[in-house]
């Protein structure tokens, strides 16, 4: 009754013969004209490579209360932009003192918006609607407390519908427990996901998900539990009875094909950029989404 679906929730929504494009566009011209950030450079990518964020005491504190509402403002804009979510987070963790160094970090994701304003999701129409999975960890990538970063992506077919980029609570010995770990959280999703596609007469079995280490897939299809993984909390095991039963299936996949690297670490450009694209988002004016929708 109200017609075609064009915004929701502050998500800008164009449909046209071809798919469906969601972004954010407008939200970003807000943002960056609020903070002051519309006449800034725009780089490549929202973190330099080489930059690692620490709690650092000898650095000069900043506002916190601008820092935390820019924070607010890119974590509102991670709903369709995944490509930032790592940054994004990364630089979330500092809120209670953040210095000059944290807020420079926070620019340059303003800076990479400024030049990826028409940026967002890319939905095709025609395209399977199989159910995966790939995860990544980044070992002990925090510089303050030691703990992993886990990035996950999830699809339907090659529709991106889920993704997420988040320290461990658990401190991990080596990179194959941190992968285990994570690997456990990755099924948790996966049968939520599941889960809610059963509503709508979607059934999923051997739903398989894609991890770049042998040794965490071998843990996880090991039904015995051995003397050197007894120290991993027992609730990270039931990945376990879960291949057992068949439900979801692990494979292995190269480091360099990894989607997933995206949502733990910083990429080279080109990197970067290839698996931005391989998720699906790329940029549309508002002129070329007038032209797909003439598209018969």
């Amino acid at each position: 009754m109200m017609g075609e679906m064009t915004f929701f929730l502050g998500l800008q929504v164009n449909q046209s013969p071809r798919g469906i494009f969601i972004n954010q566009s407008n939200y970003v011209l807000e943002i960056l004209k609020k903070y002051g950030m519309e006449t800034y450079d725009p780089v490549g990518t929202p973190m330099e490579i080489n930059d690692k964020l620490d709690l650092d005491k000898n650095e000069t504190l900043v506002n916190a209360t601008k820092y935390r509402s820019m924070i607010g403002a890119l974590m509102y804009l991670t709903s369709s932009r995944p490509n930032i979510v790592h940054a994004t987070c990364l630089c979330a963790r500092y809120q209670a003192k953040p210095t000059e160094k944290h807020l420079k970090e926070v620019k340059r994701i303003f800076r990479y918006l400024r030049g990826t304003v028409n940026m967002g999701l890319w939905y095709t129409k025609d395209s399977c609607f199989e159910l995966t999975r790939s995860l990544y960890v980044d070992y002990a990538g925090c510089k303050d407390t030691f703990k992993s970063t886990s990035g996950g992506a999830q699809f339907l077919g090659e529709k991106l519908v889920s993704w997420s980029s988040k320290k461990q609570d658990y401190t991990s010995l080596s990179t194959a427990e941190a992968e285990y770990v994570s690997l456990s959280a990755c099924c948790a999703q996966i049968f939520f996901m599941r889960t809610q596609l059963l509503d709508y007469g979607f059934h999923f079995s051997k739903i398989p998900i894609y991890c770049d280490s042998k040794l965490a897939i071998a843990i996880s299809c090991n039904l015995v539990q051995h003397s050197r993984t007894k120290h991993i909390a027992v609730r990270y095991h039931f990945i376990k009875d879960h291949i057992q039963e068949g439900t979801i299936e692990l494979f292995f996949v190269k480091t360099d094909y990894q989607l997933s690297d995206l949502f733990t670490k910083a990429l080279p450009l080109d990197m970067f950029n290839y698996l931005v694209c391989r998720l699906s988002m790329c940029s549309f004016s508002p002129r070329e989404l007038e032209r797909l929708a003439k598209i018969q």
